[in-house]
């Protein structure tokens, strides 16, 4: 009673944290673009904006199977066990039971002295209690760092959770690229083939000369060589879609097969947005950061009460026997009780240097961490502003982009039949289908560059990670093969209260 009295009045050393002030802009510099909504919360399952099934089936896939997010799963456990060791460590920091039977001897000299037999038995049965008072807030200070630190990894978990969605949609992205620009390359093959026919035709009537053979012959193989390029990166991007879903290459090939036409995922007319304080609240890794730095400045407060004089209670109990020649007693007598009690204080005084720099080692990692946040939030900033104004320059050029195209197909079918009505020469039509695959081409790379922006401008924004509510952050199968090997309790299920905080919103946070 006295030690817990003495803990409650006691004060807890060292700052409390505090979030530094980080400037951030009222509104994005693009937030009068007709395209761009502010006003709303950003979505958080953004890629089904896509309207692309198969992507929405990739994320849902990657979100259950992908073993780095499972590693950061268990990081969560871990730390759930680190908390409960520092909390642990506010009770009696010794409590041990001990039992002993020593054979023992003396010399003739000290037996006769002592008037003892010269060997005997000694038995001893009792317990030892040493506890520390956490006067000065040295251990209150640590499970204040633990449990930052806990919060600290469900925010990486979430952050990986957003990089792995925003990867998973980029991928794919990719990969419908390539597929487009592939049948592209075996269209214009045909549109190819279709002019060497005409021209070497007119070669063999005479019409025109053997060059305009040549020539169609060199751009038609010029455009099939493109293609086993462009397979290659088919390729390579399903393997890298079946790698982000941890399972061997090959796995999903059909499922990607399949559906119909491949087409480049496609924007949504409107994005919203929110505005730049919501997003700060609304990133994982920004909340993360501000943890780590919390858990930081608590471990000041541990390595500052290592400054002061430490209280402790110490205690044991027990019995204690011996066989000897001039009396045997009993183990279990009330005369072989055995006890002391009392306090005891430490002040290390000796030692200050080494423990005033070892304060000074803590405050510097703190700053490390509050620069560091500073930092995380402005290049958060960045990254948002950087994909809006991708996204709608991007939409802007594909407008263009998809006039150019039509104005080439028009001046690639019209070259063909002047051509061959003999009204022009072989290079306006070489110039033509040149334009056409080089326009067809450039509309696939816009497309893909909006695709690309508007999955970066998500994933900036931090959505994503809000497809694991109310899912536990370690898989059933995984709980049973640990709890199958140590005893874990509710550890591995059954999130905190401070936890479940992080799984909510800004707005219900």
């Amino acid at each position: 009673m006295l030690a817990l009295s003495l803990s409650a009045m006691a004060c807890a050393v060292g700052p409390d944290f505090k979030a530094p002030e980080v400037p951030v802009a009222p509104q994005w510099r693009v937030k009068d673009d007709p395209r761009i909504a502010t006003q709303a919360a950003a979505d958080t399952s953004w890629w089904k904006s896509f309207n692309d099934n198969t992507l929405n089936q990739l994320v849902e896939l990657s979100y259950a199977q992908n073993l780095s997010l499972q590693q950061a799963g268990l990081k969560i456990v871990e730390a759930r066990a680190q908390l409960g060791v520092a909390t642990g460590k506010a009770f009696p920091q010794v409590q041990a039971a001990y039992g002993s039977a020593t054979a023992q001897g003396l010399t003739e000299y000290q037996a006769a002295g002592l008037n003892l037999d010269r060997n005997f038995f000694d038995y001893q049965l009792g317990f030892d209690a040493v506890w520390e008072i956490d006067f000065w807030g040295k251990y209150r200070r640590g499970i204040q760092a633990e449990a930052a630190s806990l919060l600290a990894t469900v925010a990486d978990y979430y952050t990986a959770i957003v990089a792995l969605t925003a990867e998973v949609a980029r991928t794919y992205a990719t990969l419908r690229t390539y597929e487009v620009l592939s049948e592209q390359a075996r269209a214009n093959v045909g549109v190819q083939e279709e002019g060497l026919r005409i021209a070497e035709s007119r070669f063999r009537n005479g019409a025109t000369s053997e060059l305009d053979v040549t020539q169609a012959t060199a751009l038609l193989e010029s455009t099939r060589a493109s293609i086993p390029d462009l397979e290659t990166g088919v390729q390579q991007s399903k393997n890298a879609l079946a790698t982000l879903l941890s399972k061997p290459t090959g796995t999903f090939d059909e499922m990607l097969s399949s559906g119909g036409a491949k087409v480049i995922p496609k924007a949504p007319d409107k994005v919203a947005v929110s505005v730049p304080a919501e997003m700060l609240r609304r990133r994982p890794d920004i909340r993360g950061a501000e943890l780590l730095a919390a858990a930081q400045c608590a471990r000041i407060g541990v390595a500052k009460a290592e400054l002061y004089p430490s209280f402790s209670l110490f205690g044991t109990i027990g019995l204690q026997a011996n066989t000897t020649s001039s009396a045997t007693n009993n183990l279990f007598s009330g005369d072989s009780l055995v006890y002391s009690v009392g306090p005891r204080i430490t002040w290390p005084f000796f030692n200050y240097g080494r423990l005033k720099n070892g304060v000074r080692v803590q405050d510097a990692r703190l700053q490390q961490l509050l620069v560091g946040y500073q930092d995380t939030v402005l290049k958060a900033q960045q990254e948002v502003e950087d994909a809006l104004i991708g996204f709608v320059n991007s939409q802007t050029a594909l407008g263009f982009e998809q006039n150019s195209v039509q104005a080439a197909q028009r001046s690639t079918e019209l070259s063909l039949v002047q051509y061959r009505e003999g009204a022009v020469d072989y290079q306006r039509v070489l110039d033509a289908q040149r334009s056409l695959l080089q326009e067809q081409n450039r509309l696939a790379n816009v497309q893909s560059s909006v695709a690309s922006n508007l999955i970066a401008l998500y994933k900036a924004l931090g959505g994503g990670w809000e497809i694991s509510k109310g899912k536990p952050f370690v898989h059933e199968a995984t709980q049973k093969e640990m709890s199958d090997r140590t005893s874990w309790g509710d550890l591995l299920s059954e999130p905190t209260g401070a936890e479940q905080d992080q799984n909510k919103s800004p707005a219900q946070r």
